[in-house]
């Protein structure tokens, strides 16, 4: 059996873990899609980040004593972001589908290398720009394709945009790590997100809703599930070298056009070919940037991993 067989094949038991953690993501997309019919956006990201909060904060209140300034700093920072993010992608699917969401969500990564280049001047290389290049042409396919035009809707604008703070999120974790502590600053950085989307209720013109089971089941359910997988990803990442866990992660966008599809949603033969060059872009760029800075940290690979 030839080694790319086998790193095709083999799963370890925090891989599996991913790939299942991936394929809960990939669904909360559609439930997300769903509780827009009876909240408002930013109540319910305000609400599912209250949650995750609050658990976490119950789970590590000890270490919270030891808070310093520069944590409190770093999570408003990246709460900020992450509010903006999750904000933005969840107004967006009040007008487009789940599916569409989660697949133009995707192009966070290979933003990442693109705002790296412009604001910390590092110029990503050859294959990080044949990512890019891929999941922008296919954000050309996916966008407006049932009207034959590349004309954006403000739902696929307010997602486009809501990447962008996901990868000034991604970017904003990489420089405190190692200089923070990370239970502290994770319970911060929900706390800033969960009162950020609150915030914007006002300008948004929401008002709390009426209580509905589902609002609440979603809401708490999503909380606790972004706590628990966060967890999760940080426990299995430990061994799951970067190139193996982007791989799985591509496959979040993929989940959820597969559970949009059983729910009923069928987008365009041309919107599926923008997904699937999306995909194809995340894994490309994100691949080679993992591998170049794997090697410079160590020129011996990782088991499991393609040379």
């Amino acid at each position: 059996m030839s080694a790319f067989t086998r790193y095709k094949l083999t799963f370890t038991r925090q891989e599996l873990v991913l790939v299942f953690i991936t394929m809960i993501w990939g669904g909360t997309f559609l439930a997300v899609h769903h509780a827009m019919t009876v909240s408002g956006p930013f109540f319910f990201v305000g609400t599912r980040f209250a949650t995750a909060a609050l658990l976490l904060a119950l789970f590590s209140w000890r270490s919270l004593r030891g808070l310093t300034r520069r944590e409190l700093k770093a999570g408003a920072l990246i709460g900020l972001a992450i509010g903006c993010g999750y904000g933005l992608q969840t107004w967006g699917m009040q007008t487009i589908s789940s599916s569409k969401s989660a697949f133009i969500t995707a192009l966070y990564v290979p933003l990442v290398p693109l705002l790296q280049w412009i604001f910390l001047g590092r110029l990503p290389g050859v294959m990080a720009w044949i990512g890019i290049l891929l999941a922008f042409s296919g954000l050309m396919l996916l966008a407006g394709p049932e009207s034959g035009s590349l004309a954006f809707n403000a739902g696929e604008l307010a997602t486009l945009l809501s990447t962008l703070a996901i990868a000034a999120e991604i970017i904003l974790i990489s420089a405190c790590a190692g200089k923070v502590d990370v239970k502290r600053v994770t319970v911060v950085q929900l706390a800033v997100a969960s009162i950020f989307a609150f915030a914007l209720m006002g300008p948004n013109g929401e008002s709390v809703p009426a209580f509905s089971p589902y609002l609440l089941v979603s809401a708490v359910g999503l909380g606790i599930a972004s706590a628990i997988i966060q967890v999760t990803m940080n426990w299995a990442q430990r061994s799951v070298s970067p190139t193996r866990a982007t791989v799985i992660y591509a496959g979040e966008p993929v989940w959820a056009g597969i559970v949009g599809r059983i729910a009923g949603e069928r987008l365009p033969a041309v919107a599926l070919l923008g997904g699937a060059l999306i995909v194809a872009g995340v894994v490309v760029s994100e691949l080679k940037l993992r591998r170049k800075n794997r090697a410079k940290r160590d020129p011996s690979p990782q088991k499991g991993e393609v040379n």
